[in-house]
């Protein structure tokens, strides 16, 4: 029975982090298509945030931290979700769903290059084939004429690249500094803290706030599912599957998560999906999979995920 029991958890987490998280690019598109983006990204983490908070102190946990701590947690909070989700929501008024997670699941590459620019790693072969393929899968997504001719797709397309590298850069931050143990305090300090950025931040860009009962049905209705699924289960469910089975196994995720976006896109927002991008998908993740595979014969990074 127990193991009945376990399996079937790991069977409705592996669908948390392949279909929710697959899902949250499509969520922030409908959301962001009414609300201001860093004032969505903000009522979205802090509220996380704070829910992680009492879920902690419901379970006798407590949220003591060190300033060492307070410190690191802040840095990563800003790294991931202030300036990473942030932008990416910002990016969202531009590009498509389905194409922006197609794009942010380079992220292994980006890591790959900052690890060689910064720590001086060498680049094992395997992975110099995933780099080869995955600025060619890059180069023919974002080459599309059809794309680069929408208003504002350029900005977008940077930003979200310019956001990759603050994920990468948080995660080489992570493997090194001091965070606290409990991932339910790590995680609730980051998104509360990442989220009071993102409200200054739309303060900085004076955007215009609004009261949650003036949304749109739809867009309540997909904050809602960004803070309770997005944020709480589908990461808790991530924590849990790097407990219990094998960690390349839960990086599939990099591979199924833009699949998801693709088809949700397609079929919710009738997002076009060209003969193109689907070469550029299968050229980009074909790389990815070089580049994912040799990093678990030399040890495994500890990726935040950025849905």
């Amino acid at each position: 029975m127990a193991k009945s029991r376990q399996t079937t958890q790991i069977v409705l987490a592996f669908f948390a982090i392949y279909v929710i998280w697959g899902s949250t690019y499509l969520l922030n598109k409908i959301a962001v298509a009414d609300l201001p983006p860093f004032m969505l990204a903000a009522v979205r983490f802090s509220m996380a945030g704070i829910i992680v908070f009492i879920i902690a102190k419901s379970m006798g946990i407590s949220l003591r931290i060190t300033a060492r701590q307070l410190k690191n947690v802040t840095i990563a909070g800003f790294l991931f979700l202030s300036f990473g989700n942030g932008i990416v929501v910002w990016a969202l008024k531009y590009v498509d769903s389905g194409f922006a997670a197609l794009e942010i699941s380079a992220q292994p590459l980006v890591v790959l290059l900052l690890m060689r620019g910064l720590q001086g790693k060498k680049i094992q072969p395997m992975s110099l084939v995933g780099v080869v393929l995955g600025i060619l899968g890059i180069y023919l997504l974002i080459s599309q004429r059809t794309i680069i001719q929408q208003e504002h797709s350029l900005a977008g397309i940077f930003m979200i690249l310019a956001a990759m590298v603050s994920w990468s850069y948080g995660s080489l931050f992570v493997g090194k500094a001091e965070l606290p143990t409990n991932f339910f305090v790590n995680t609730g300090y980051q998104m509360f803290i990442g989220g009071l950025f993102l409200a200054l931040m739309s303060l900085i860009f004076r955007e215009a706030w609004s009261l949650p009962w003036t949304w749109e049905g739809e867009v309540q209705l997909s904050m809602g599912l960004l803070i309770i699924f997005g944020s709480i289960i589908a990461f808790t469910s991530f924590n849990y599957l790097l407990k219990v089975v094998s960690p390349e196994k839960v990086a599939t995720n990099t591979y199924v998560n833009p699949i998801v976006a693709m088809v949700l896109g397609w079929y919710i927002l009738d997002e076009k999906i060209t003969l193109q991008s689907v070469i550029a998908a299968i050229v980009l993740l074909t790389g990815v999979y070089f580049i994912n595979t040799s990093r678990q014969k030399v040890g495994k990074l500890n990726f935040f995920k950025k849905g």
